[in-house]
C-alpha cells in the first residue's frame, strides 16, 4: 500500500530536507489556508506537471484518499492545460513585442472556464503548474485571480510550497535510481 512515508523513504539522504518538507507541506499544519482537498489538488497537480510518471501515478494513489474524481481530472487538467499556456504566454512575456500580444491565442481552453470544480480551486491549481512551468505573466495572472476571490497571501505561498516541494522530490526521484528514476522504469519494461 502506498504511504506517504514509503514517498518519503524512497528519497536518498541527501535529500533528508525534502523528505521533510514532504511530510510537513502536505497536511493542514503544514499549509494554513488550505483545505485537505486543496492541499491534494496542489499535490497532484504538481506531480503531474513536473514529468515524472512513476511518482504521479504515487501521488495520485495518495490524493485519491482525499479527492473525489472530478478533483482528480480537474488537478490533471490543470497540469495539462498549463503545460501549453504557460509556454505560449511566456513566449508572450519574453519576445516583448506588442503585436504579438494583440493577436488571437487561437488555443483552446475551455477547461478553464469549465473545469468541474469550483473557479477558484483550479485556479490554484492553475498557479501551482505555471510556478513549476515557470511562466511569469501566468503566476501573476492566477495569484490576482485567487486574491480578487479573497484567498489570503499565507494560502498561496501553502499552495507555492506544496509545487515546490513535489516538484523537487520528482526531480530527485528521477535522477536518484529506483522505480522512480528513469533507469527504474526502463528496467521494469
Amino acid at each position: 500500500m502506498m504511504t506517504l512515508e514509503t514517498l518519503r523513504e524512497a528519497l536518498p539522504g541527501y535529500a533528508r530536507d525534502l523528505a521533510l518538507n514532504l511530510g510537513a507541506v502536505l497536511t493542514p499544519a503544514g499549509a494554513p489556508g488550505l483545505s485537505e482537498r486543496q492541499i491534494w489538488g496542489a499535490a497532484l497537480t504538481a506531480a503531474a506537471a513536473s514529468g515524472n510518471p512513476a511518482f504521479a501515478r504515487s501521488v495520485q494513489a495518495l490524493a485519491a484518499r482525499h479527492l473525489d474524481a472530478a478533483h482528480v481530472s480537474a488537478a490533471h487538467a490543470a497540469a495539462s492545460i498549463m503545460a501549453m499556456n504557460n509556454v505560449y504566454y511566456r513566449f508572450l512575456h519574453l519576445v516583448q513585442d506588442e503585436e504579438y500580444a494583440r493577436l488571437p491565442a487561437r488555443l483552446r481552453m475551455n477547461v478553464i472556464g469549465s473545469p468541474g470544480i469550483a473557479k477558484v480551486d483550479f485556479e490554484l491549481l492553475a498557479l501551482v503548474a505555471s510556478v513549476i512551468n515557470g511562466c511569469g505573466s501566468c503566476v501573476v495572472s492566477h495569484e490576482r485571480q485567487l486574491r480578487q476571490h479573497g484567498i489570503e497571501r499565507e494560502a498561496i505561498q501553502s499552495a507555492v510550497r506544496i509545487a515546490a516541494t513535489v516538484h523537487a522530490v520528482a526531480r530527485t526521484l528521477a535522477t536518484a535510481g529506483g522505480e522512480y528514476s528513469s533507469a527504474g522504469r526502463s528496467e521494469a519494461a
